[in-house]
């Protein structure tokens, strides 16, 4: 080394500019090397050296990559990696504190020691340990340094109330994993910087932290070395730590490495605790601050004068305890404990038995242990090596590719893939070294592609799970207070500087539902702000859509194609109900008005046309008296009303009023007084609707399937539901109001005091089996009787062959069956003068039953013989028995019989559940009082056969109920017969015997 070559020590605290400086000054030099103590932190230096020079003259050295050009001038490289004997120029070493650290502190020892430049040589560090350099180095230089910015002490803060740009610092994985999931939920995510990562996933971390994409870091105290960063404060999670033998207490010399990361240049920073930290101790804090600390006073040494000879001479140079009182013995390091382990196997015993193959054993044993299973696993991998490289001068091609196919894979976890990296690193460490394998290129770039694949695998799941972009995109547009640009596709999905933030429905904002605490605020201030324009045009396009683009829901909500904007509410009419519309606050008044106006719009002329024979019965200035008091009793019912609700008012009315009303479309019933018009399916689901708003229900019933004559009584529904679905109950159904009508029609013309059976029409009307309308029958006041007669088979011909007693040869005698019976006046006999005559009975004609079927032939082919053997098996007749005999008997068929069951199922609603019962037996054999009219559907009064009585010899009405009434025998000239009065018929006869 020259005479006047420069050896200096750049001395003072964090953010002095050391670093930066020493790259200065090994550029002024035409060669230089600079020793870092960090992989992440020799990348970052390599990089900004490159930037200036050009990578045709720096080289990158550490333990897991190695790029060296040809013409290289200036050397980056890791402290343990540093090349010895080069001769270069400038020589640097950065941390040189580190010289005082357990674990490897002997290595920057040495270099404190055994490194020079040939022109200049700096050392940069903290100032405690300006003793130690001035006692070890002769003719030094310190220079002061002073910290360009202040650092302050802010105390304990909550996590959530971290300021941004902070970096927290864990001191374990498990610690700093747990941060950054916190910091994610709270403030949209942190990005997560360890020294076990690789430089290209540390990078990545980084850069989402510089560019802003979040505002908060969670490190380990890897950041503490160097790693230039714009932190503003520094939050330290915990003051002990793990030091791989212990847990101890964080020094205070310590603490301000890493604290002083905080501030930038010119910039101040800040530095605090947070969690279960505590508070830092305030004389510990005034050191911080004021950047004094106790001196170091011991350096970690071991001796780098070694011996090869043996494997125990080697051990013995590496144990052999310095001789000065600034020096202290290393404790023993992972490569020595290696050593010792390997060294007491007898097959590496025989290996090691010369220099060249124990200092290969030695090269082997400083094999970094990445993956920090165990020592034994470790010690077991290495002797694997050393194993080859011993007999087969290098690696075995198929075996690396073996480890390096068995890593290169990037599914799984977090903690999988840093496994991985961690594997993968000893490989790439081992393609490192020279001769170890028989491709170095090949090796060195297919392991570095598999730690390169990993590292952004890594990336990606850190992102993932640590940092929502959705969030910390929003923050961060907000608070640069710039117009947040929102898009609404087709499907109402929401973006905001194209991350989803939820869907927009009709006029209201459905947030992301995944999003919670902080992250919700956070998009909700976010998308509404930038919302604002399109709740405007919405609201424009809403309010020129046409109606059928606008509808109601059976239970009041009003929606816009399928999205919901609004709501039916009570009204002081039914008829006019309230609008609510479905409108965000933050949309503005306008936009509501704009929507609640448009669907008023809607809903009235919804109404006005659906209901326009009740909005003109209503209007009718032109009816007066009890006309038009019955006109509000229909307006009031929305169209349906039951005949039993009104019967006093009904007999009231005159055929002027009466036929007032029917020019609006009222149908007087037997049953019910309607509109035939609004019992359409369109007037029928709102008039349920709207009914249900005015008696303020919180569930609305629902209008049934339109087209369904029937459907199913469900007990549980009240009457008035049915009612207005227009529907009357009866039995185990209910049955359409209009077809009852013309159900009751048809029943008026039976004899309900005899009995009837139901015909082809009345089973069409209703669309029931005889069994079903039995039911029904029995709903409506009827009793019906089950009974079972033989069935009459119809024939081709009906021909009598044989004369009997009775009858002339050549005639068919008439033979009355039940079916016949039906097809005679009612309640009476045939009469054997209306039986056609056998002339009538043409052969070949068919004889047409009562069910207009035609009979079928019995014996179509199987004619008898006269020896009385049968065609078939089955037709074969025993000796002595007749031919009808030997049949297995007649075919029966059900039937019903109907009769007027009285006055017991016209109590009204709360009566109604008793509709399904039978009808009470007669009493004392005489027939049950029939209505005034036929089928028992008068009003009462005297009909056929007199006054009736009921129990006890009271007056008794027909199914009108109530009282019977009783009719004067000339009817006023000025009232004229209703020809809809079911009692026109015994009216006009009285008129007519007067």
């Amino acid at each position: 080394m020259p005479q006047r070559a420069r050896i200096a020590a750049v001395l003072g605290p964090t953010n002095t500019g050391k670093t930066h400086y020493a790259i200065e000054r090994m550029l002024g030099h035409r060669t230089g090397m600079i020793g870092l103590p960090l992989r992440l932190l020799a990348r970052e230096v390599y990089d900004k050296i490159v930037a200036a020079r050009g990578p045709s003259v720096v080289a990158l050295v550490t333990g897991e990559e190695r790029i060296v050009p040809p013409r290289a001038q200036y050397w980056v490289c890791t402290v343990e990696a540093m090349p010895e004997g080069m001769g270069v120029d400038f020589i640097g070493i950065d941390e040189i504190q580190l010289c005082a650290d357990p674990e490897r502190g002997h290595v920057f020892t040495d270099r404190l020691l055994r490194m020079r430049g040939l022109h200049e040589t700096l050392f940069m560090g903290s100032d405690t340990m300006r003793g130690p350099i001035s006692q070890l180095v002769r003719g030094v230089e310190f220079i002061r340094r002073e910290r360009m910015s202040q650092l302050s002490y802010l105390g304990s803060k909550k996590i959530s109330r971290m300021p941004a740009r902070s970096a927290i610092v864990g001191f374990s994985v498990d610690n700093v994993y747990a941060i950054a999931e916190l910091i994610r939920r709270t403030k949209g995510g942190a990005a997560v910087v360890m020294g076990a990562l690789s430089p290209r996933t540390r990078n990545a971390q980084v850069d989402l932290y510089q560019n802003g994409d979040v505002d908060y870091l969670v490190a380990t105290d890897a950041i503490g070395m160097g790693l230039n960063l714009d932190i503003d404060h520094i939050a330290f999670s915990a003051l002990t730590k793990f030091d791989g033998r212990r847990m101890r207490d964080l020094q205070p010399n310590e603490l301000a490495q890493i604290a002083g990361r905080a501030g930038r240049g010119m910039r101040s920073g800040t530095f605090g605790t947070t969690g279960d930290a505590g508070q830092i101790p305030e004389d510990w804090v005034e050191a911080i601050t004021s950047h004094s600390f106790t001196p170091i006073r011991k350096l970690n040494w071991r001796n780098p004068d070694l011996r090869f000879g043996s494997i125990a001479a080697l051990v013995q140079s590496l144990e052999i305890a310095p001789n000065d009182e600034w020096l202290v013995k290393a404790r023993e390091a992972d490569d020595l404990q290696t050593l010792k382990a390997l060294g007491a196997e007898a097959e590496v015993q025989a290996r090691a038995s010369n220099p060249a193959s124990v200092r290969l054993l030695w090269d082997v044993c400083r094999i970094p242990d990445f993956r920090g299973i165990s020592h034994a696993e470790h010690a077991g991998l290495l002797h694997v090596i050393f194993q080859h490289l011993h007999e087969r001068g290098g690696i075995p091609r198929d075996f690396l590719a073996r480890q390096v196919k068995r890593i290169d894979r990037t599914d799984g976890d977090i903690d999988t893939l840093s496994k991985r990296l961690a594997y993968i690193r000893t490989w790439t460490y081992v393609a490192q070294r020279k001769g170890w394998v028989d491709d170095e290129i090949h090796w060195r770039d297919a392991t570095r592609a598999v730690e390169d694949a990993l590292s952004d695998a890594l990336h990606e799941r850190l992102t993932q799970r640590f940092v929502d972009r959705r969030t910390s995109v929003l923050l961060r547009r907000l608070k640069q207070k710039e117009t947040l640009l929102a898009e609404v596709n087709d499907k109402g999905e929401v973006t905001v500087e194209g991350e989803f933030v939820g869907r927009l429905e009709g006029f209201r904002f459905r947030q992301d539902q995944g999003a919670t605490g902080q992250e919700a605020k956070t998009l909700k201030q976010a998308s509404l702000q930038a919302l604002a324009p399109h709740f405007h045009l919405r609201a424009d396009r809403f309010y020129n859509a046409p109606d059928t683009e606008i509808d109601f829901t059976e239970q009041g909500g009003l929606m816009w194609g399928d999205q919901a904007v609004g709501k039916l509410a009570k009204g002081d009419d039914p008829l006019k109900p309230r609008i609510v519309a479905f409108v965000d606050d933050t949309a503005g008044a306008d936009v509501a008005q704009k929507v609640e106006r448009r669907l008023s719009h809607f809903i009235d002329r919804k109404i006005a046309a659906l209901f326009e024979p009740l909005i003109t019965l209503a209007n009718d200035e032109a009816l007066t008296g009890l006309a038009r008091g019955f006109g509000f009793r229909i307006v009031e019912a929305m169209g349906i009303l039951p005949r039993q609700l009104v019967a006093d008012d009904v007999k009231q009315l005159d055929q002027d009023s009466r036929g007032a009303l029917r020019k609006h479309g009222i149908r007087f019933g037997q049953y019910t007084i309607f509109m035939p018009l609004l019992l359409k399916p369109a007037p029928t689901r709102l008039r349920l609707v709207l009914w249900s708003l005015a008696n303020d229900l919180d569930h609305f019933p629902e209008a049934p399937p339109p087209g369904l004559v029937t459907v199913p009584n469900i007990r549980d529904v009240p009457m008035q539901h049915y009612t207005l679905a227009g529907y009357r109950p009866a039995g185990t159904r209910a049955i359409r109001i209009d077809m009852l009508e013309r159900l009751a029609d048809l029943l008026r013309a039976q004899d309900s005091r005899s009995g009837f059976e139901a015909n082809p029409d009345m089973l069409s009307i209703t669309g029931m089996t005889l069994e079903q309308f039995a039911d029904l029958m029995e709903g409506l006041g009827y009793k019906a009787e089950k009974g079972e007669r033989s069935k009459v088979r119809p024939a081709d011909e009906v021909i009598t062959t044989s004369a009997t007693p009775e009858g002339e040869s050549g005639e068919a005698l008439p033979v009355f069956d039940a079916a016949q019976i039906e097809e005679t006046a009612p309640g009476a006999l045939p009469d054997p003068s209306d039986t056609p005559p056998a002339a009538d009975l043409v052969a070949g004609t068919e004889a047409i039953d009562d069910a207009g079927y035609a009979p079928i032939n019995e014996d179509p082919e199987g004619v008898q013989d006269d020896d009385n053997i049968a065609d078939t098996p089955e037709e074969e007749i025993l000796p002595g028995t007749a031919p009808d005999e030997a049949l297995s008997g007649p075919e029966l068929e059900t039937f019903y019989t109907f009769t007027w069951g009285g006055n017991r199922n016209r109590g009204g609603a709360n009566a109604r559940r008793e509709q399904g019962a039978r009808g009470a037996p007669r009493g004392k054999g005489k027939p049950q009082a029939q209505g005034g009219e036929r089928g028992g559907h008068g009003k009462g009064g005297e009909g056929k056969g007199g006054p009736r009585k009921g129990k006890g010899g009271k007056p008794q009405g027909g199914p009108g109920g109530g009282k019977a009434k009783t009719y004067e025998s000339r009817p006023r000239k000025e009232d004229k017969i209703d020809p809809d009065n079911p009692f026109a018929a015994a009216l006009m006869g009285l008129k007519n015997k007067s």
